[in-house]
């Protein structure tokens, strides 16, 4: 069984989705998805539903709708059931790998274990698997339950904070080119948030933009100072003054590829372009001539010798002598009459 929290709430049984039933119970189970493997009070329970002033009969039909979700996740009694009693309320028991927020927290863990062993290929694409979890908001159909707000706006921060964390891998890995379109539509999204304005500008300076990073930080502090009232934080301004002298610290890494050999890294050469036909033209050029110096030569060497024992030919012979190579058997020579 398979439960989602990362979009509106969801659980699917063998891929089936199961008809959870009534807003109340919905938020029950979230509430017991958002503190899997802890026991959650009774008394909290009620709160979180029913607010401070709870009606006099909230414990029944908190104990009600706790039946019915336990026969719905196939609690039957025995020691299997996911939904259990644990005074002083209820704990719902799940393996890590079936809820959809522990396999991402899973996947980020990867992703910096990954970063620091170097490995920024793996962890890029950890983050990616740990992103593509993400249905839409978190608790979308519960977000204006009184618990959800909270958990909502850490659960919604931390995935922004991963696809940082992501675009930052990405940057380091020189795909600066590729990330130009997705970090200005965050940016729109998000236009208080520097880390993606920074992003942003350092991906158009490598880009050979850098007029666009300098508008970027521009309307960054347009935005900051109007809405606001506040200068943009130190990091954003560092960038910019970095941009303005062009500082070698931003230009894009080098890749690093192994040789066949020793196993350690070198720069990887660039590839080869091909010269223009003019170039093409000239360089064959120089070549082309000497061979056909060469080749007359060679010619000429063999030509003479020839010219030379046929005007011997006709001093030592009669007119009409046909000359004959001993060894070839062939006719080398004709002494005309």
């Amino acid at each position: 069984m398979e439960f989602r929290l990362l979009g509106p709430l969801e659980v699917r049984d063998h891929g089936r989705v199961l008809e959870l039933g009534g807003q109340k119970r919905r938020a029950l189970l979230a509430l017991l998805l958002l503190h899997a493997n802890e026991v959650v009070s009774s008394d909290r329970l009620i709160e979180e539903l029913w607010g401070e002033e709870p009606p006099q009969a909230a414990a029944t039909a908190l104990h009600g709708h706790v039946s019915r979700l336990r026969k719905l996740l196939g609690g039957d009694g025995s020691s299997e059931q996911l939904l259990v009693t644990r005074p002083p309320g209820y704990m719902l028991h799940l393996e890590p790998e079936q809820l959809d927020l522990h396999r991402f927290e899973r996947l980020r863990s990867e992703a910096r274990a990954a970063r620091s062993k170097g490995d920024l290929a793996g962890a890029s694409t950890a983050l990616q698997a740990a992103l593509s979890l993400w249905r839409g908001p978190p608790l979308g159909d519960l977000a204006y339950e009184r618990f959800a707000q909270t958990e909502v706006n850490r659960l919604e921060e931390l995935r922004l904070a991963t696809i940082e964390e992501r675009i930052e891998v990405d940057l380091a890995l020189g795909r600066h080119g590729d990330l130009i379109s997705e970090l200005e539509l965050l940016v729109s999204e998000h236009p208080f948030r520097e880390g993606f304005r920074g992003q942003l500008m350092l991906a158009l300076y490598r880009s050979g933009r850098q007029a666009e990073a300098l508008r970027v930080y521009q309307q960054a502090r347009a935005a900051l100072v109007e809405e606001l009232g506040i200068e943009p934080g130190q990091p954003l301004r560092e960038l910019q003054q970095a941009i303005l002298r062009q500082d070698e610290s931003l230009d894009a890494p080098r890749q690093l590829v192994p040789p066949a050999g020793d196993g350690r890294k070198q720069e990887a050469a660039p590839p080869a372009q091909p010269p223009p036909p003019e170039a093409t033209r000239r360089r064959l050029a120089l070549p082309l001539a000497v061979a056909c110096a060469v080749g007359g030569a060679v010619a000429l060497g063999l030509l003479l010798p020839r010219v030379f024992e046929a005007s011997k030919a006709h001093a030592a012979y009669r007119s009409g002598t046909v000359l004959v190579d001993l060894k070839t058997r062939k006719q080398i020579g004709f002494v005309p009459p």
